[in-house]
């Protein structure tokens, strides 16, 4: 039995306001607690025009009203630019309000292009290369304190709140078998060290008393449509959205185009189908058998799904129709 789970960055979808956004990403999260996913989580990026969810700690509030069971939590929290007492206080707060449902992803990387990860005003070479010492302190912040404890998180001490590593390399995957905690990697954009990863992760995992075994999430980006035509053009705004990040090209989340010829070069192409090629694209007959493969390959715990879908709509048909697929892997296994 393999879950399913959501990853939402508030898409900022052309024509739309980052409000709109917002309660986009209320009713996916309500969708998605009735379809039965595990986790709803929304990631930490800057300086994006077509992603609203910079103040992460502050959305995942705002989803965690709008439902009553699901885990909502990050995927992640830019671990660098922050201080430790900062996210466990914001963690602590939001455990305080939903209890028993928040999750703690951490991830090393800044989010942003390097001049908005400056104007954070954190050093982000100390940030980077104290990553590990980071997660050990926000750990101890969360837990019941020790004696003579000179530093709490209030909120936050004693809300034990899990946390999870992310990572796109092989760094993170050493850190969180060595630390003993679950680990997601973002196979949804950066498929390349996946595998290795995996293993390097499960060969050094070393039980802990948050888990005692290893504990691997992957992610997918897909759009699940009733006929494979309509689920690839739904997903021609997420490859164009590769491409405009490519280019340097700032702007919201563009709308679906009948024809991607038209808008990338031969070499875009190629580059972009390389980093999505995990994506998860089609009927639900096709996602199937993507999917089934996917699992076969990586033996993962859990996926993860980004569905960047410019229209809500078919963004919330999507959820329903992965569900689905859950469910039928479910009643296989």
């Amino acid at each position: 039995m393999v879950p399913f789970s959501i990853l939402d960055l508030s898409p900022v979808a052309e024509g739309r306001t980052v409000s709109q956004s917002f309660e986009a990403s209320a009713r996916m999260a309500e969708k998605a607690e009735e379809f039965g996913y595990k986790r709803f989580w929304l990631a930490e990026h800057h300086g994006m025009p077509g992603i609203a969810s910079a103040a992460t700690a502050v959305v995942i509030g705002h989803v965690g009203a709008a439902t009553k069971r699901i885990r909502i939590g990050s995927g992640g929290i830019m671990l660098p630019n922050h201080s430790p007492l900062v996210i466990a206080e914001q963690f602590g707060t939001l455990e305080a309000l939903f209890p028993g449902r928040i999750d703690l992803g951490l991830g090393r990387a800044p989010g942003t292009d390097m001049r908005t990860a400056q104007a954070l005003r954190r050093n982000l070479e100390a940030g980077a290369n104290s990553f590990p010492n980071d997660v050990v302190e926000l750990q101890q912040l969360l837990d019941a304190p020790v004696e003579n404890q000179a530093i709490l998180a209030v909120p936050g001490n004693n809300s034990h709140v899990p946390i999870w590593l992310l990572g796109s390399s092989l760094y993170s995957a050493q850190l969180a078998g060595m630390l003993g905690l679950p680990y997601a990697f973002a196979s949804h954009f950066a498929p390349d060290m996946l595998l290795d990863a995996i293993a390097i992760y499960r060969d050094r995992f070393q039980p802990s008393a948050r888990l005692d075994k290893p504990y691997v999430m992957v992610g997918v980006m897909g759009a699940v449509a009733a006929t494979d035509e309509e689920a690839r053009y739904h997903f021609t705004s997420a490859q164009q959205q590769f491409v405009n990040l490519r280019r340097n090209v700032r702007g919201p989340f563009p709308r679906p185009v009948a024809d991607m010829e038209n808008f990338w070069s031969p070499m875009e192409k190629m580059n972009v189908e390389h980093t999505l090629r995990y994506a998860v694209v089609g009927s639900p007959k096709t996602a199937e058998a993507k999917l089934t493969e996917f699992l076969k390959e990586t033996q993962a715990d859990e996926v993860i799904i980004s569905m960047p879908i410019h229209d809500i709509e078919a963004r919330l048909r999507s959820v329903e129709l992965f569900a689905g697929l859950g469910n039928f892997m479910r009643a296989a296994a």
